[in-house]
């Protein structure tokens, strides 16, 4: 896989070094960067790199509130700073090491690599679609799909629902459903795909419709004909096995 990586460092020197040590690191494109926390912030929501290098002191947030803002959206980091004092809130927040200024090409490529190895093994080991790539505003972003809590369709459009945020994509939703993975996701109506593990309750009406309710609340109709698969895959989700 690429590697996509963003640079955070109000330093052009210190954002020139990191792309120069990458330059010699295979499958690796920066996807951009950023001189303040306030960018850092804004830029890694709209691309979704696997890995950020960040500087802890910048003009705006600051490294770690970045981090904490970020929370669970935040992708593996580095975090690259003068100051020593920060370490143990920057391994609580999402470092996977942490690189004293100055650091050497030796320090620096180890950082890389073990960060390398907590970020690829995941890709690899699925077939399935990692990143839905969106376009919003005439611009091009992504979506990682374990961010995706349920997709529903829109005319000739799927909708992509994550958190509080939904991605508008032109794909059919049987083409969605063949690229998903079936462990993870089920296809429970014509119009409604769910990730099984954001599934709270099943539910039943008077008139013996289904549905399920999701952990946000959020109700979807369940088709009559899926509703025992649905059940079955439900059971393995509790217990911790595939079916």
């Amino acid at each position: 896989m690429t590697l996509r990586v963003f640079i955070a460092d109000d330093e052009p020197l210190a954002r020139e070094h990191i792309i120069d040590r990458l330059a010699h690191e295979e499958d690796v494109e920066v996807v951009g960067t950023a001189d303040n926390g306030d960018d850092a912030l804004t830029e890694i929501r709209r691309l979704h790199p696997d890995l950020v290098f960040l500087d802890v002191q910048m003009p705006g947030l600051t490294g770690m509130e970045v981090a904490e803002q970020l929370g669970e959206e935040m992708p593996r980091t580095i975090f690259c700073t003068a100051f020593d004092q920060y370490a143990i809130k920057a391994f609580e927040v999402a470092a996977v090491d942490y690189l004293l200024k100055p650091f050497d090409d030796e320090r620096f490529h180890e950082a890389f690599r073990r960060a390398r190895k907590t970020i690829e093994p995941a890709a690899k080991k699925s077939p399935y679609l990692q990143r839905i790539p969106v376009e919003m505003r005439g611009q091009m972003r992504v979506v990682p799909v374990e961010k995706i809590d349920y997709i529903t369709a829109s005319g000739p459009y799927a909708e992509l629902h994550a958190g509080e945020r939904t991605f508008a994509v032109r794909e059919r939703m049987q083409q969605l459903e063949e690229k998903l993975d079936p462990e993870v996701f089920m296809r429970v109506h014509r119009s409604v795909i769910v990730r099984l593990d954001r599934i709270d309750v099943m539910l039943r009406s008077a008139g013996g419709d289904y549905a399920v309710r999701l952990k946000n609340g959020t109700e979807l109709s369940v088709s009559r004909s899926r509703r025992e698969a649905l059940e079955e895959k439900l059971r393995g989700v509790a217990s911790g096995k595939s079916t």
